[in-house]
């Protein structure tokens, strides 16, 4: 095992790697922009240094300034967390050209796998179902509206290189492609550097499943079930949960199998998630490989009982996998929900602030990983993740009821400060969702609904004349 593990990220990841590093023994150091000198991770850390700015393009993708930190501190390896520099290969290179391990696969493997169209050849090699469409970049305009054709509306134009939801365009039909098109090329050049595009046909009202494969150095590998992440806006997710409900198992068996003979095809290490798209047939498409922790990674440790971070730590470390797939077992139902400091009276805008309340829910088999407390600096510089909340229960109905219960316990109040709290109680509340039985379409026909206004109002609680209450509390 490493000595000390450089942790290059932020807010809750950061903390959640830590806190694996420090139970294994590993010594930990920590970057930090000056926005976050004040966040707990920096505080707890054996050793933490300052890179830069408040701008992460002047800090936590600042390479050089990590690599020097890195040195520094006398790390032996590098955790990227998800975001920021994780699924850069250019950077696990220069990781390993200083010598230092980058806890993820190796840059070859990850520039081959992070280029979308680059993946679905390997996949499709690997004898995993793709959506129809183009597997290569198309060039121009004219040869978008040829796959259109051939595969029928709607389409969606993706990045090669896009991620985190951004770098995609929904066509219904032929007259807005050739805008589609150059507009996603022109948004994948500024978000990526990368301005080529490909062509899929996009399913409507699909299932978003996707699987957790833990693969080592050593030619092992085994998966760890599945998760529904379905419930998303803008390609973002918002509520994720582990089994995906209400499809069979021998469908879920063979997504996750199909998952792991593709990542050890193309000789995948480390913690990974293989997404695909079920359909209405319960055929399943390949959609993207991502070569990092996930967000959701919570509801997976939940039923099968593995941490995921202290996998990492091994695989990366160079140990044989731990696990044999005989021995990975799934228990009772993990459901999490995404707090983001958003307004969804807004449409869902940032909605950042200081936390004058912070009470996170507790009770059985309740887990909320967040970076904030009361007096937290919510900021305008970086992703609005401030909290995730997990639970488990032995069927889905009470792991359900048991988050709408963390829900109401959670206390988060702030000048300006909104959550996607409510939203998320109204997905809860969802009839097709709560038999589990729902699509990526659930968000868009939720938002073209009225909200329902709750029975009763929470009694505000005193507040300064110059600074409103904004609570997201409930009474039932």
């Amino acid at each position: 095992m490493f000595e000390t593990v450089l942790i290059a990220n932020r807010g809750e990841i950061a903390l959640r790697v830590l806190r694996a590093c420090k139970e294994l023994g590993v010594r930990t150091a920590v970057v930090y922009s000056a926005a976050d000198v004040d966040s707990p991770v920096v505080r707890l850390a054996d050793q933490a240094v300052r890179i830069g700015p408040a701008s992460s393009r002047r800090s936590y993708l600042n390479a050089a300034a990590i690599i020097e930190a890195a040195r520094q501190v006398g790390a032996q390896a590098v955790h990227p967390g998800y975001g920021f520099l994780s699924e850069d290969a250019d950077f696990a290179e220069i990781c390993a050209d200083n010598g230092l391990t980058f806890i993820g696969p190796p840059p070859a493997v990850m520039a081959a796998l992070a280029d979308k169209s680059s993946a679905r050849a390997l996949m499709s090699r690997a004898g995993l179902p793709l959506s129809p469409g183009s597997v290569a970049p198309v060039p121009n305009a004219a040869a978008a509206a040829e796959v259109a054709e051939t595969v029928g509306y709607p389409v969606i134009v993706k990045a090669t290189a896009g991620g985190g939801g951004r770098g995609m365009t929904v066509v219904h039909t032929p007259r807005e492609l050739r805008r589609a098109y150059d507009r996603t090329r022109a948004a994948a050049q500024a978000a990526f550097g990368d301005d080529r595009v490909y062509v899929e046909r996009y399913l409507t009202d699909a299932r978003h499943v996707e699987v957790q494969v833990l693969c080592d150095s050593h030619g092992n590998g085994v998966h760890l079930g599945t998760r529904d992440c379905s419930v998303q806006r803008r390609h973002q997710k918002l509520v994720e949960e582990a089994p995906a409900p209400a499809l069979p198992a021998a469908v879920l068996d063979t997504i996750a199998e199909t998952a792991l003979r593709g990542a050890l095809q193309v000789g995948f290490v480390g913690a990974g998630t293989l997404e695909f798209l079920v359909d209405a047939e319960e055929q399943f498409h390949f959609l993207e490989i991502n070569c990092r922790i996930q967000v959701e990674h919570p509801v997976t440790e939940m039923v099968t009982g593995i941490d995921l971070v202290h996998e990492q730590l091994h695989i990366a470390a160079g140990v044989p996998l731990r696990w044999r797939q005989e021995e990975i077992h799934l228990h009772g139902v993990a459901v999490e929900c995404r707090v983001n400091t958003e307004d969804p009276e807004r449409g869902f805008a940032p909605a950042p602030g200081r936390l004058e309340r912070f009470t996170p829910p507790g009770g059985p088999f309740t887990r909320v990983d967040t970076h904030a407390s009361t007096g937290y600096l919510i900021g305008p510089w970086y992703d609005s993740l401030l909290a995730k909340v997990i639970v488990w229960a032995p069927d889905r109905e009470l792991a359900l009821n048991r988050l709408e219960r963390a829900l109401d316990e959670f206390d988060i109040a702030g000048p300006g400060v909104h959550t996607t709290i409510p939203f998320v109680r109204r997905v809860l509340d969802d009839a097709a969702f709560r038999k589990g039985r729902y699509t990526t379409g659930l968000v868009d026909r939720l938002l073209a609904a009225p909200a329902q206004q709750p029975t009763a109002t929470p009694a505000p609680r005193p507040a300064s004349a110059a600074e409103p209450d904004v609570t997201h509390r409930r009474t039932r």
